[in-house]
C-alpha cells in the first residue's frame, strides 16, 4: 500500500469514529424519552377542556406538557383541551391555556372574536372560511358560541358565504 492510499483510508475509518460518540448520544436521547401520556389521561384533560378550569389548571400543573396532547375520538377528529374550549364557548379556559401557551387555532380565535387575526388569514387563504373543527363544528359555529364579542366576525363568515355551524366529518 502506498502512503497516498494509507493516509486516504486511514483519514476515511478516522472520521467514521468520530461520528460514533455523535450516534451514541442520539440513540441515548432517544432511549431516555418519556412515555408518552396515556389515552385516557389526554381524554380526561381533553374533557375538562370543554368547561372545568380548576380541572384543567390541576392536570396541567401535574403533567405540564399535557396542554399539547390531543384526542382522537375516531376517524381522524383530534381535539385538544383548546379545542374542547373553543367549540364551547368558554372564554376562560381558552385564555388560561393561551396564556398557559396552547396552541391556538383559527376556530379558537373565531370564538374569542379576534376578527382583526381571522379576517385577514381568511383573506389570504379564502377556501379556509369553509375549514372544519373539532367534531365537524365550522368557524360560524366557533363564532357564535363566542357571543356578542364574536358578533363582527359571526355576519362577515356569513356575507363569506359560511352557512353551515356542523359539517360530518367523513
Amino acid at each position: 500500500m502506498n502512503r497516498k492510499n494509507f493516509l486516504l483510508k486511514t483519514s476515511a475509518g478516522l472520521s467514521g469514529l468520530m461520528l460514533l460518540p455523535g450516534l451514541t448520544k442520539a440513540e441515548a436521547i432517544l432511549q431516555t424519552d418519556p412515555e408518552p401520556y396515556k389515552i385516557d389521561l389526554v381524554k380526561e384533560f381533553v374533557i375538562a377542556g370543554h368547561g372545568n378550569l380548576p380541572k384543567v389548571q390541576s392536570m396541567l400543573k401535574d403533567y405540564p406538557n399535557i396542554i399539547f396532547s390531543k384526542y382522537d375520538w375516531g376517524n381522524g377528529d383530534f381535539e385538544a383541551g383548546i379545542e374542547g374550549a373553543g367549540h364551547m364557548g368558554n372564554r376562560e379556559i381558552a385564555r388560561f391555556l393561551i396564556d398557559e401557551g396552547a396552541r391556538i387555532t383559527l376556530f379558537v380565535l373565531a370564538m374569542l372574536g379576534k376578527t382583526n387575526l381571522v379576517k385577514p388569514i381568511l383573506e389570504e387563504y379564502p377556501k379556509l372560511i369553509f375549514a372544519i373543527g373539532p367534531h365537524g363544528f365550522t368557524l360560524l359555529h366557533h363564532a357564535k358560541a363566542g357571543g356578542k364579542d364574536a358578533e363582527e366576525l359571526y355576519n362577515y363568515l356569513q356575507e363569506k358565504g359560511l352557512k353551515e355551524t356542523w359539517v360530518k366529518i367523513k
